[in-house]
């Protein structure tokens, strides 16, 4: 939309001047050969003759225009139809005329323009309209005819699709391709999961009708779960093997100096029930009860500190990227509470000093959470990542319009072990806590400017 249109001047021209031939050539000879007088019949023979036969020629020419129309017209048709994929004819002119007015208006994040009013988007997503679309998408689908498909593009993306915004981006960008996952709800009410791919035109008038082609993927993506799963399974196995060998050493290591302990507190006890009493003794036995419960302590205490507030490796990450790849991750489990996340932050937010490996996983505890406690709430369920620069920190803010988080009960949210869920272990908070302890920034949560929670955390900024 931002590129030059292609300059068609030239084949205008050329088109008009073979039209002017035609039409006009056969009239003027016509009239030239109706004004010559009498003496000069040959000539008006003649000039009738040429008349006559530009004519011909001419009617000629639009017939032979005529069937090759017909012919390209009918070409495109069975392309259309006989497609072994699914093809879809959309008009998206409403949505490029709004992107222009904002890109003229001055915005050029859309993401964050659109993060911060959904339901505007929404209402966008409504003027795309599906004008046609071919055998194969009733085929795949079992549609009983075509009616089902052809009106708002919102009758079938679910509120919980997540990729409409991306295409306004990319109209606003002007690129020239565009592919995205998406899931489509079906006549029978199945959500199906389908990668979707399209080319954009430059100018505004190719929007009433973009081709995009459809696959369907969602055996593919079954598949790539099942090997997830496994791959999980596998990996929990692993550290289930793993735990049990580390706690056979911590047991090992502990029940020694336990052992020590309890003979020498036995013995003390016996020394001092002793007539007489062997104090002597008796308090060499308690010494050593100080010296193996010490070498006790001191085993929880390396045990303690090689698991907590591990460092990482701290490296300059790209935060959004992060926020992204996370969204990405919990896709699924966000679509089955009917959560849908909006990612706002600005083109210029620099890098943050961190784990990506450990954020991520504070933005996947976040995203999950609110998505939980929002299950069972009315309304809207929407998520809104707000990423910003605060002072001399990166402030991420995480939104719901959920019930929200009591005002007594902020401050233990973060404890671990702390629950309000059926079957919840209480450990999704603390892990964040612990994570952004160890890179020097923080977490709480108050009350969002809606009603639900807003949880903030911050990051350092990564100089040079």
């Amino acid at each position: 939309m931002t590129a030059t249109a292609p300059r068609r001047w030239p084949i205008t021209a050329r088109d008009l001047a073979v039209s002017t031939l035609l039409v006009f050539a056969p009239a003027i000879l016509a009239a030239v050969s109706a004004s010559q007088p009498p003496e000069r019949y040959d000539v008006a023979l003649a000039t009738g003759a040429a008349a006559l036969l530009t004519a011909v020629l001419a009617v000629l020419s639009m017939m032979r225009l005529k069937r090759e129309t017909l012919h390209c017209r009918r070409q495109y048709g069975e392309i259309f139809e006989r497609a072994g994929i699914s093809m879809w004819r959309e008009d998206w002119t409403a949505v490029a005329e709004a992107v222009m007015a904002l890109r003229q208006a001055g915005v050029r994040d859309l993401e964050s323009h659109f993060a911060n009013r959904p339901d505007e988007l929404r209402a966008l997503k409504a003027r795309v309209m599906i004008r046609d679309v071919n055998a194969f998408t009733l085929e795949e689908t079992g549609a009983p005819g075509k009616d089902v498909y052809i009106g708002p593009l919102d009758r079938l993306l679910p509120e919980t699709d997540q990729t409409f915004v991306q295409w306004l981006v990319a109209f606003g960008r002007g690129d020239r391709f565009f592919r995205s996952e998406a899931h489509l709800t079906t006549t029978e009410g199945v959500e199906i999961d389908t990668l979707f791919t399209a080319m954009l035109p430059r100018d505004l008038a190719g929007f009433s009708n973009i081709i995009v082609t459809s696959v369907d993927i969602t055996a593919y993506k079954k598949a790539q779960a099942r090997l997830v799963a496994a791959q999980a399974d596998a990996a929990r196995t692993s550290r289930i093997s793993t735990a049990n060998a580390f706690s056979a050493s911590v047991a090992h290591e502990v029940n020694s100096p336990l052992a020590a302990i309890l003979a020498n507190a036995q013995a003390a006890q016996r020394l001092l029930r002793a007539t007489p009493m062997d104090i002597t003794e008796a308090a060499a036995a308690l010494q050593d009860v100080v010296t193996q419960a010490s070498r006790a302590r001191d085993v929880v205490a390396r045990i303690t500190s090689h698991f907590s507030k591990s460092p990482g490796s701290f490296t300059p990450v790209d935060i959004v990227q992060v926020a992204r790849n996370a969204n990405l991750l919990v896709e699924t489990d966000l679509r089955s509470h009917g959560a849908v996340v909006h990612l706002a932050a600005p083109d210029d937010l620099p890098l943050a000093l961190a784990d990506p490996v450990q954020i991520q996983q504070v933005f996947v505890n976040l995203m999950l959470n609110a998505a939980q406690a929002m299950g069972d709430w009315p309304g809207r369920r929407d998520i809104t990542v707000t990423l910003r620069v605060a002072q001399s920190s990166l402030a991420v803010d995480v939104t719901d319009t959920g019930p929200g988080v009591a005002p007594e009960r902020r401050a233990q949210v973060f404890e671990p072990f702390h629950s309000t869920k059926p079957g919840g272990m209480g450990m999704g908070l603390a892990i964040c806590r612990n994570c952004l302890d160890a890179h020097g920034g923080d977490i709480w949560v108050d009350q969002a400017p809606g009603g639900g929670a807003a949880f903030h955390f911050t990051l350092p900024i990564a100089h040079g």
